[in-house]
């Protein structure tokens, strides 16, 4: 080194561009004598390095390995709604002819049985049109006879024929009478032809048309009625139906016959259903109601009931791994492939899909690999971050 540097002592004098170069050179040999300070190794991105586990760590970790399944993956329309009985289910009980409520024992909840007498009603329009029935058929049965004897004069040449017209007008509008008596009567529900030989009762029987429960209770012994107020509520729940509220920009999509998946508010397991019909009216809230029948009825739910629903509008095979194989770092979706080399493992980033029972599609960059770890991958995670953060 000082035999360069009086090399380039003496050339310095000579020339200039000497003298350059010699300092250049001087340069060169300073720097290759002094110290070197290593330049840092290039290593490789978090994201990109194989994981290589410990002895301990290979015991202690619990994985397993699998591979890539064809699954049917569904596109689905996420609704809302709750479930309803069809109207023939639903009955509102009510007094055709009004009255006072003489006796009633129902309560909500309670159940009842079709013909099961609700309520006993008692005014007095009972016993006048049950009066006013007997007497008309009373005066039915006179002018009937008178009827048939005109017809019988004038048939022999006897009798008039005007008679026989004022006798056939007269029987005749007795007749509709009593048929119209007979009308309100079965509305009541007495029986005409009891009401023609029997006693005049003060009280008619309220009954059931429908087995179901009782919703509902609006009266109380005492109080009056008219033909319009209701006075109870049954709903028989043996076919409740799912009622759903589906946003019009879903419309396109749907169609009878689809499945759908509803659970509800205090269950955790779902139940199966069937698009029945599609609504054809958009509510004020951009909503269309869609019409769906359970696949297996259960008499214990209850209209009224809430539940959030999702319809499976396609269904394709896609390949698909367990939910357990991906993880979730730095804004990527990963899984860990096996390596040759014995606890040594490597992250690949991928693309997740859509999931439904545990299973999501996945895209991989490049061919998809023989082994992927399905089961384990969050405590392959956990080493992964403590290595990135080393």
């Amino acid at each position: 080194m000082s035999f360069m540097m009086n090399v380039c002592k003496s050339g310095f004098s000579s020339h200039a561009v000497a003298s350059w170069a010699c300092l250049l050179f001087a340069a060169g040999i300073l720097s290759s004598c002094s110290p070197k300070s290593e330049a840092p190794a290039e290593v490789a991105a978090a994201s990109d390095a194989a994981i290589t586990l410990t002895a301990a760590q290979q015991k202690a970790l619990v994985l397993t390995v699998g591979a890539v399944q064809p699954r049917a993956i569904s596109q689905e329309v996420r609704a809302s709604g709750m479930l309803d009985a069809p109207p023939q289910n639903v009955v509102s009980i009510s007094a055709p002819l009004g009255g006072f409520v003489k006796s009633t024992k129902l309560l909500q909840g309670m159940t009842v049985k079709a013909g099961e007498v609700l309520a006993v009603m008692e005014d007095a329009a009972y016993i006048q049109l049950q009066q006013d029935y007997q007497e008309a058929n009373s005066r039915l049965t006179v002018l009937r006879q008178e009827f048939e004897r005109q017809q019988q004069l004038v048939s022999e040449n006897v009798g008039a024929r005007q008679r026989l017209q004022e006798a056939e007008a007269a029987f005749k509008s007795t007749q509709a009478q009593c048929e119209g008596l007979a009308a309100r009567l079965r509305l009541t529900g007495m029986a005409p032809e009891k009401v023609t030989v029997g006693p005049i009762q003060s009280t008619i029987e309220i009954r059931s048309p429908i087995s179901g429960y009782v919703t509902q209770v609006h009266v109380n012994i005492g109080k009056y009625v008219t033909a319009t107020d209701v006075m109870f509520r049954i709903v028989n729940t043996d076919h409740l139906h799912a009622e759903l509220f589906v946003y019009e920009r879903d419309l396109p999509t749907l169609r009878v016959g689809q499945p759908v998946f509803i659970q509800l508010s205090n269950e955790t397991k779902e139940r199966s259903a069937k698009v029945y019909l599609v609504g054809k009216e958009i509510s004020e809230d951009r909503t269309i109601r869609v019409h769906a029948h359970l696949d297996r009825e259960d008499p214990s739910l209850i209209p009224g009931l809430f539940f959030t629903a999702r319809i499976e509008t396609a269904n394709h095979a896609v390949d698909a791994l367990p939910e357990t194989a991906f993880v979730y770092f730095e804004g990527k979706d990963y899984v860990f492939l096996p390596r040759q080399q014995t606890g040594s493992y490597q992250p690949v980033a991928v693309t997740k899909g859509m999931c439904i029972d545990g299973f999501c599609e996945v895209g991989f960059p490049n061919a998809i690999p023989p082994q992927i770890v399905i089961s384990g991958a969050y405590q392959l995670l956990s080493v992964w971050k403590n290595r990135a953060e080393e």
